[in-house]
């Protein structure tokens, strides 16, 4: 039954985008973040996703919108950290293995780009946050019930064949979408709305909790200390977010505490220490192929890993950090480029919410771009210990961000241009010139 409403809806969303490419968009939003299709079954093997993508990017490309694209900093380094990582694939020391994760990444980098883009006004603005917070907040609120319901025995994990199947990329995934749950409820003008946004608030807390990740629950700190650090109401903030968690962890059982206990003594954690030898592996791929690295995820190859370090390549598997299976994958030219979009868009941010006393800027941006700020936070510090430079998630707040300064800063129409080039190349005296108004 699951898989016939889910099919029908999906062809609802796609008849719709053949008129309106941005609802085409918001699908492969949905498809890519929530993977419904993953929880169907007569439809698992179909390429929905696919189908999706393409008829988005064909009604966009028939509409003509595609002639508004404009290149503004943070698009510009997607498509530069695009175009990189296709040489470094070129340059692979295993073509064949990075390939999968190379058309993986690229796909999810022209989605972002299309975001970035197709997102031009405060209507479809908000739409992409909603889609973005619904597809992970379902999936929070499942994840707090499993948690209730089984007095946090077991992890809470995402859906299977999925990025967030693992419990530390899941729960890091919900504490990044907390700020936005936030910015939503100060948009919504019905109590309902916003005490239904305050209750998925909750449940994503618990369900951070119940992955019983480490990783997730200092995410969950770091939000909760950045938030308290930024906010002017810091003793409604600290009483809210301690009558929340206080409870919750009082909850869990004991080998949830001791787990957490561990934090501090991580250089005597195996599981710790491996992730150290995969980013020493893979920093010495970066060392010896310093301009393209190794090809991406290539360091998971025990004969590439065993070529720069043999000791550590027995313990080491997956970097388990954003930032050194870029390095790895990449190269340092690579890690540059994606290191500079991770900090143009959290500094974009950043300077759009000191505008928040212009009187010309509505509430919306500033506000927004204050909680996008955080969201990279907690994202920046829970991706150096998960391996999820691919999700769609964190780079779908970049593309808002992309969007968002073009919404701040519209480009302004030059004006006299075409005046200049013909008094640059007339013989007539300049007063003999119309103006440009006439041209």
């Amino acid at each position: 039954m699951r898989d016939i409403i889910l099919l029908i809806f999906t062809a609802l969303c796609l008849s719709a985008a053949l008129r309106h490419p941005f609802v085409g968009l918001l699908t492969w939003a949905w498809f890519t973040l929530m993977t419904p299709h993953q929880a169907a079954y007569g439809v698992f093997g179909i390429p929905l996703n696919v189908i999706i993508a393409g008829v988005t990017i064909a009604s966009y490309i028939v509409s003509r919108e595609f002639t508004k694209f404009r290149f503004d900093p943070i698009t510009t380094l997607i498509i530069i950290f695009a175009g990189w990582l296709t040489v470094a694939q070129y340059f692979s020391l295993a073509p064949e293995s990075s390939a999968v994760y190379h058309d993986r990444f690229i796909k999810t980098l022209l989605f972002i780009v299309l975001c970035a883009q197709m997102t031009i006004d405060k209507l479809r603005f908000n739409a992409l946050v909603w889609t973005t917070v619904v597809s992970i907040g379902f999936l929070a609120a499942k994840g707090a019930a499993f948690t209730v319901l089984t007095l946090g025995q077991y992890r809470v994990q995402g859906l299977t064949n999925t990025i967030l199947e693992d419990n530390n990329h899941f729960g890091i995934a919900v504490a990044t979408i907390l700020p936005l749950i936030f910015y939503l409820r100060d948009e919504a003008a019905r109590p309902i709305v916003r005490h239904g946004l305050l209750a998925l608030f909750a449940m994503a807390v618990i369900a951070i909790i119940g992955t019983q990740s480490r990783g997730a629950f200092i995410s969950l700190v770091v939000f909760g200390g950045f938030f308290w650090l930024r906010s002017k109401h810091k003793f409604t903030i600290a009483a809210g977010l301690a009558l929340l968690m206080v409870p919750t962890i009082a909850f869990m059982p004991s080998k949830w505490t001791e787990r957490m206990a561990t934090i501090g003594e991580a250089t005597q954690d195996a599981s710790f220490m491996g992730r150290v030898d995969a980013w020493v592996i893979n920093y010495k791929l970066a060392k010896e192929n310093p301009l393209t690295g190794a090809g991406l995820r290539n360091s998971y190859e025990k004969e590439i890993a065993a070529a720069v370090d043999p000791e550590r390549a027995e313990r080491a598997k997956a970097a388990h950090s954003i930032y050194f299976e870029v390095l790895g994958g990449s190269g340092f030219v690579g890690l540059a480029i994606y290191l500079a979009l991770l900090a143009t868009a959290y500094f974009s941010a950043w300077g759009i919410s000191l505008k928040r006393k212009d009187p010309k800027l509505a509430p919306w941006k500033w506000r927004f771009a204050y909680y996008a700020q955080i969201s990279m936070v907690v994202f920046g510090i829970g991706g150096a210990s998960t391996s999820m430079e691919m999700w769609d998630g964190y780079l779908v707040i970049i593309a808002l961000i992309a969007a968002l300064t073009r919404l701040v800063y519209p480009a302004q129409k030059k004006t006299g241009h075409a005046l200049a080039k013909i008094r640059a190349r007339s013989w007539q005296p300049p007063d003999t010139l119309k103006s440009s108004n006439s041209l």
